[in-house]
């Protein structure tokens, strides 16, 4: 049954909301402004008809657009698309009564994305490959994808034949692709446990194709190439299937951030340091201790390191944060801090950094919410924050990346 419906605004996740009898109703792919039908089933509503379009409603740039769930709202036109992302993260800021400089959001281009997540499966019809639909399990066969840099959407046709060969479950699995500088790094997961004859036809295929390297499950069944990234004048060979941000330019911006602003520090802790996307950059400038919980990330920082020249020194510690933070004596022994944590933020951490007498802090975030939570306790500890920069490292997507820059000043004696 439709129902009609005014759109209020936009949500957190792109969806079109309207007030009405009984509660808010959320319909995807609808702006504000528009008056449409849509079935309802309780808070959602599917669309099925604009009768009234808003002025800023655009042609989508992809085919695939409502159908697969890895875009949101790319029928928005780009002003109002960047101040409806900028918004997400004012808005929890607010919430925290965080009153911030937060700078108009850094843009993401299309065809930039260097890391996708598909999911496959072998189906009666042949092997999909693809993004799953919005709230569903169903793979999307994608054709084309409008984020993605072209060689990983001209990989297509040979990642689905990889997929095949790899598939030993009738279940769904994942096949995380990342370009590097010497080629595409292919990690499988979930594909089941390969056997000798699996192992032998992924090796012949992959001596047969421009891939760097294959692993599954984390083994690396053929590496042809090390898989390189830059980080500053360092080349680092990523762990399989280790954390890389998603665009280049989004992580090169996010870097001369930091980097500028811990530029008088003559000793940086780098927390979640990753491979050193960031410590081995602030290596040009400042001594570095890094330190990360993931083993092969940590190794991949120090081998980066040691064959880099031209850098100060970097410690590396292996430490799991969420379990053992830094404790506040431990930050004494520095005078700058960098932290790029995962989603859930760094709670713990910043409650030790927030009783330290770290002068610099640079916080990178991709979780608004939990860098909101995180940034309170900094400044209730006597940071003065003293910008947020927004950055659209996902574009047409509810997820935002942002940089906050904070100073505590000196205790007088």
């Amino acid at each position: 049954m439709s129902t009609r419906f005014e759109i209020a605004r936009l949500g957190a996740h792109g969806d079109g909301i309207a007030d009405a009898p009984g509660g808010s109703v959320y319909i995807p792919f609808a702006l504000p402004g528009e008056v449409v039908t849509a079935a309802r089933e309780r808070d959602r509503a599917t669309l099925l008809a604009v009768l009234q379009s808003s002025p800023q409603r655009v042609a989508p740039a992809c085919r695939h657009f409502t159908e697969c769930g890895g875009c949101a709202i790319q029928h928005l036109e780009d002003p109002a698309y960047r101040a409806w992302k900028r918004e997400l993260l004012v808005h929890p800021l607010n919430g925290w009564g965080i009153e911030a400089e937060v700078s108009e959001i850094v843009p993401c281009a299309p065809h930039s994305r260097r890391r996708a997540a598909f999911t496959a499966r072998r189906t009666d019809t042949g092997m999909l490959l693809g993004y799953n639909r919005a709230l569903s399990n169903v793979i999307i066969d994608i054709e084309e994808c409008p984020i993605l840099l072209p060689e990983i959407v001209a990989a297509k046709p040979e990642l689905k034949r990889l997929a095949v060969i790899v598939a030993n479950t009738p279940g769904a699995f994942r096949m995380l692709v990342t370009a590097t500088e010497t080629g595409l790094d292919i990690a499988v997961a979930d594909c089941g446990k390969p056997t000798e004859r699996l192992r032998r036809e992924a090796t012949a295929f992959m001596m047969q194709s421009d891939f760097a390297r294959l692993s599954i499950d984390g083994e690396i069944i053929l590496e042809r190439n090390k898989p390189t990234l830059t980080f500053g004048t360092a080349v680092v060979h990523p762990p399989a299937g280790g954390f890389v941000q998603a665009v280049q330019a989004a992580e090169q911006t996010m870097a001369s951030i930091v980097c500028g602003h811990l530029k008088k520090a003559k000793k940086v802790a780098d927390l979640y340091s990753g491979s050193g996307t960031f410590a081995l950059r602030l290596a040009a400038n400042s001594e570095v201790h890094a330190v990360e919980g993931d083993g092969p990330a940590l190794a991949a920082l120090d081998r980066g390191f040691r064959f880099a020249s031209g850098l100060k020194r970097v410690t590396m510690e292996r430490r799991d944060l969420e379990r053992r933070p830094l404790t506040f004596k431990e930050l004494n022994a520095f005078d700058g801090v960098c932290f790029d944590p995962p989603r859930a933020g760094a709670e713990d951490q910043c409650k030790q950094l927030a009783r330290s007498d770290v002068p610099l802090v640079a916080a990178v975030s991709c979780n608004p919410t939990t860098l909101a939570r995180d940034l309170k306790i900094l400044i209730d500890g006597g940071y003065r924050l003293k910008s947020v920069t927004p950055i659209d490292q996902f574009l047409w997507s509810p997820h935002v990346e942002a940089v906050a820059l904070l100073e505590k000043p000196k205790k007088r004696r």
